[in-house]
């Protein structure tokens, strides 16, 4: 099944996809770091380093999936909350390219503030333009920890599609408590330079991460979030003020700090996943990515849900034979 990624970012999301199996026609991506983690860990995908108000839909029309992360600084809590009003909020040109692809279903993730009532009307309207365009579907809030992730992270997910496909989609089912805690998660990094207190440190981590936050290019560094996020990692030992570049030496004493290799981890990369860039601009693709394995588990039922619909469709139009006893022929026709 063929996919178009809008906002792709470092990968996450076209990651889990993947694994789903969607394969990836084009990938649009105006940030040169990300651009180059994607083109450095699948140099066999199509990434289009460019703005998504210069990317054109038509050459891609038909494939199974649009999906993307629209920016989510329109929305998030910890911003101004601007929404339409927000000069960064892609949402009008991600509604034109279902336009222009007409894919079979459209997914589209964001933070967990587009729920919020006061954009109420605003996710009506989208809901409205779709319909319009021939899609039904829903918003949900989902936690990443229910798939297996280990941090809260909740978002917000649109999923939309043909009326025939969409009948047959199911959300996945969470797993429930098998999310790692960060002590279990990080051990073996904590401890990769020797340090001696890396197993004590990982039975008192024994919860799982708040949501990690990226920040933005105009606010935020390579850190762990607001204070009251910095105030849950304390909780977990963790020292949220600032990114590490290595892992604890042998002696080392008081509050770890994670390296970005860590946070990838929490946020459910492989270890094999690199990010182009120095540590900040790292950080902040990491930071902002969505866990690959909350994508893989919604691509899994988006690809389900268009098969079952093929199927129904060619066993509508399944071939029956039918014996003529006066000619000694077999009759077609076409129908259940």
């Amino acid at each position: 099944m063929k996919s178009v990624e809008i906002c792709a970012g470092a990968g996450g999301q076209a990651l889990g996809l993947a694994i789903a199996g969607f394969h990836h026609v084009a990938l649009v991506e105006n940030d040169k770091n990300a651009c180059e983690t994607l083109r450095y860990n699948r140099p066999e995908w199509n990434v289009l380093e460019q703005n998504l108000e210069d990317f054109k839909g038509e050459p891609y029309k038909g494939v199974e999936l649009l999906a993307g992360g629209v920016p989510c600084q329109p929305f998030s809590n910890a911003g101004l909350q601007l929404g339409s009003e927000d000069e960064r909020d892609l949402i009008p040109e991600a509604l034109r390219l279902v336009a222009e692809i007409k894919p079979k279903a459209v997914m589209l993730e964001n933070v967990k503030g587009l729920l919020d009532k006061k954009f109420e009307d605003y996710r009506q309207y989208i809901l409205w333009q779709l319909e319009q365009l021939g899609y039904i579907g829903e918003w949900r809030l989902i936690n990443s920890s229910d798939y297996g992730v280990p941090q809260t992270r909740p978002r917000s997910i649109l999923i939309v599609m043909k009326p025939e496909i969409f009948k047959h989609f199911q959300w996945p089912e969470n797993v429930g408590d098998q999310s790692s805690t960060v002590g279990e998660t990080l051990v073996d990094l904590m401890g990769a330079n020797g340090w001696k207190q890396a197993k004590e440190w990982a039975v008192k981590a024994n919860g799982i991460a708040p949501t990690i936050v990226g920040g933005s290019k105009k606010h935020g560094g390579a850190d762990l979030g607001p204070t009251g996020a910095k105030k849950r990692w304390v909780v977990l030992g963790v020292d949220g003020k600032g990114i590490a570049n290595e892992a604890p030496d042998q002696d080392f004493e008081g509050m770890p700090r994670l390296t970005n290799n860590m946070v990838a981890r929490i946020q459910g990369f492989p270890d094999s996943w690199r990010f182009a860039g120095k540590k900040t601009p790292a950080y902040r693709q990491i930071g902002n990515a969505f866990p690959p394995p909350v994508a893989q588990a919604l691509g899994v039922q988006i690809k389900n849900a268009i098969l079952k619909a093929e199927q129904l469709k060619k066993s509508k139009r399944k071939v029956l034979f039918k014996h003529d006893q006066q000619t000694k022929t077999f009759r077609v026709r076409v129908g259940t």
